[in-house]
């Protein structure tokens, strides 16, 4: 298992794109102390990638649960997470969708990697059907590069940290954050609660949304690298790539990204798995049942 954060895919992006399990845990399911309560106001969740469903439930509850002082945490499991990996997840309600919040254009690699996924969810037994989450993604586009930037600002404020000292893409984050007020700030956490609420009752008739993970298949190194007139370049270029990721770090929900689909280059392309708030236990279950029908851990992807 290797650790990572995901503020918005950070964890379940790289998953993706190795081949790898990649789960991101429900806002407040593994403190962030001794130093931080929470941060930018709850989009970041810290766990880790793994090779097997097994692995990552082992590690999260070990990690899991509230530090002392911490301003929130998670609805605790009913029982430990490794318990669910293997357990009969009944028959879910599982909704699909394709189609990329603000008219992205989504790779057919991507969009065969969720039609398969449902295909085999089908197949075990669960109701699939397709369905949209329809919000308004320049708001919320909006509300998130507020509450990030600033929250690199904060970051580089509290490390005494200078241009120099950071790449070219930190130091122009900050400078967009340094121009956002106080009030700025908190009506973007306030357009992004109201996103929870709202994606909440959606859930309400489901207990799953399948997506792609990302837009497009693994892009070669250096796609990201900041161009010398335009700093923010990775920062933009990532919208489109990594387009469906961010909704759990807004909403807080638990998210998993499962290597079921390889495409025709031989390289893995991940399907995105959200779960109600809280409620890891199903996922575990969903993926360990994945796991079981379509194995994954043997598979390597190309490296050239």
């Amino acid at each position: 298992m290797a650790h990572g954060n995901d503020g918005g895919g950070s964890i379940r992006i790289p998953a993706s794109c190795c081949g790898l399990f990649g789960l991101k845990p429900t806002r407040g399911r593994n403190p962030l102390g001794p130093d931080f309560g929470d941060l930018m106001s709850g989009l970041v969740a810290e766990h880790a990638l793994t090779r097997s469903v097994r692995d990552s439930a082992t590690l999260l509850d070990a990690t899991a649960g509230p530090d002392a002082g911490d301003p929130y945490w998670a609805p605790p499991p009913t029982r430990p997470y490794l318990q669910e990996v293997g357990a009969d997840p009944g028959r879910l309600k599982i909704a699909f969708s394709t189609q990329a919040a603000g008219d992205v254009a989504v790779h057919a690699d991507c969009v065969q990697a969720v039609e398969e996924a449902a295909r085999l969810c089908a197949e075990l037994g669960h109701d699939v059907e397709e369905a949209t989450l329809q919000l308004n993604s320049e708001i919320l586009t909006h509300a998130f590069v507020v509450m990030w930037s600033a929250g690199v600002a904060s970051t580089l404020k509290l490390l005494g940290a200078t241009r120099d000292q950071v790449e070219p893409l930190s130091w122009a984050l900050k400078e967009m954050g340094d121009q956002f007020s106080a009030a700025d700030y908190i009506l973007a956490v306030q357009t992004l609660q109201g996103t929870g609420r709202e994606v909440a009752r959606f859930f309400q008739n489901y207990d799953v949304l399948l997506t792609p993970t990302l837009a497009e298949p693994p892009l070669s190194l250096g796609t990201f690298d900041a161009l010398p007139d335009y700093p923010l370049h990775g920062f933009t270029r990532s919208a489109t790539f990594a387009c469906f990721t961010p909704l759990c770090n807004m909403t807080g929900q638990p998210g998993m990204s499962v290597p079921l689909f390889w495409n025709a280059d031989n390289l893995p392309v991940g399907s995105h798995f959200i779960g109600r708030f809280g409620d890891e236990a199903t996922l575990f279950r969903l993926a360990a049942q994945l796991e079981e029908a379509w194995p994954w851990a043997g598979r390597r992807p190309v490296i050239g």
